[in-house]
């Protein structure tokens, strides 16, 4: 019998963190709820199924959504420490980084304006998204917290949209090269300044999971933070399948993407939006302060899922052509499917498709 695993997801509701639920943009399909024959999916001539009792599962809530983690081992024992050992691994990584948690280290930082003595996991993602919006020329930027609450405050209030001045204003407080970071402190050099980790953290935590993972010698793991880490097979020899459904219709499956391996992240406009139209929502372009409008979803498949998390935002800023080149000139294992606000969808040819 054919099964797909959907989840309800949180995003913020507020500048203040509060959830809300919302559909996901990419749809796991176990086994072979993918409709197609285990030879042309097989990880390997040598890949053999795996006991249906070997498998455990742990659900949990984390950076305001719903996260799961599914492993394998022939010893139900060390699945279970591992599930553990990783859920421990995600809850220190929130406590650094959700703004959902109001005494999580990020949220000392808005508040205060430094951040003394940041732990290792903090100063790490924060040098990957300073890396990505450097290359990316500002397209991804963690400072754009200021937007997201001027926002967020106008469509709590009677105005709908804050008005072009508030815009402005809030745009003079985002500015990746006015974060600074040393193993001493983390600190805003101008003030009003805040930072937000929800396009970059997720991923992160993805990656950190699948060391934690294979550092307690599991082989096969799926990990769902939001973005999507995997290890090995998943049942009937199979690898991991992804359901990459319309942002705008979640009934309408445009395309399966076969793991090979590397991360996937997504992002879309159906997420979070301060606008009927979706044509303002909760992914900004930095340099105008104001939501790009050509697509509606992106996906991204990267080695680390860190990146893959960051770069959906840069692509989503990018717009359709320039987001396909971006992929190849970031480098080799660099891979994007966009879809526009029509529900037309491209790939870069790295992806391995099968039709819905």
């Amino acid at each position: 019998m054919n099964k797909r695993h959907d989840l309800d997801f949180l995003s913020p509701s507020s500048d203040e963190g509060r959830p809300f639920p919302r559909r996901q943009f990419l749809r796991l399909a176990w086994g072979g709820a993918v409709g197609v024959g285990a030879a042309a999916l097989a990880t390997g001539a040598s890949a053999q199924p795996l006991s249906e009792q070997g498998w455990r599962e742990r659900y949990l809530t984390g950076f305001g959504t719903t996260l799961s983690v599914r492993v394998w081992h022939a010893r139900p024992a060390v699945a279970e420490q591992a599930l553990e050992a990783a859920v421990g691994l995600i809850r220190r990584i929130e406590d650094q980084m959700s703004l959902f948690r109001d005494d999580s280290a990020v949220r000392q930082l808005n508040r205060q304006g430094v951040l003394h003595r940041p732990a290792p996991e903090l100063l790490a993602v924060l040098r990957l998204a300073q890396s990505v919006s450097a290359q990316s020329q500002g397209r991804f930027d963690v400072t754009i917290q200021p937007l997201w609450e001027v926002f967020a405050r106008a469509k709590a209030g009677s105005a709908g949209l804050p008005s072009p001045r508030q815009v402005a204003q809030a745009k003079a407080r985002v500015g990746w090269q006015h974060l600074r970071l040393s193993q001493e402190a983390v600190w805003f050099e101008r003030p009003g300044m805040g930072v937000t980790l929800n396009g970059i953290a997720q991923g992160f935590a993805a990656d950190a999971v699948k060391a934690c993972l294979q550092g307690q010698g599991i082989e096969h793991a799926l990990i769902d933070t939001g973005e999507f880490q995997s290890l090995g097979q998943a049942e009937a020899a199979r690898p991991w399948v992804l359901g990459v459904a319309d942002p705008h219709d979640e009934a309408r499956l445009l395309t399966r993407l076969v793991s090979d391996g590397r991360a996937v992240a997504t992002s879309g406009d159906n997420a979070t939006y301060f606008s009927a139209d979706h044509r303002h929502h909760h992914i900004f372009d930095p340099r105008t302060g104001y939501s790009p409008t050509e697509l509606s979803g992106v996906t991204v498949v990267a080695p680390q899922c860190g990146l893959a998390d960051a770069l959906t935002k840069v692509m989503m800023v990018a717009g359709r052509d320039q987001a396909l080149q971006l992929a190849a000139s970031w480098g080799p294992q660099i891979d994007v499917l966009v879809v526009d606000k029509a529900g037309r969808w491209q790939a870069t040819p790295g992806l391995q498709l099968r039709s819905p």
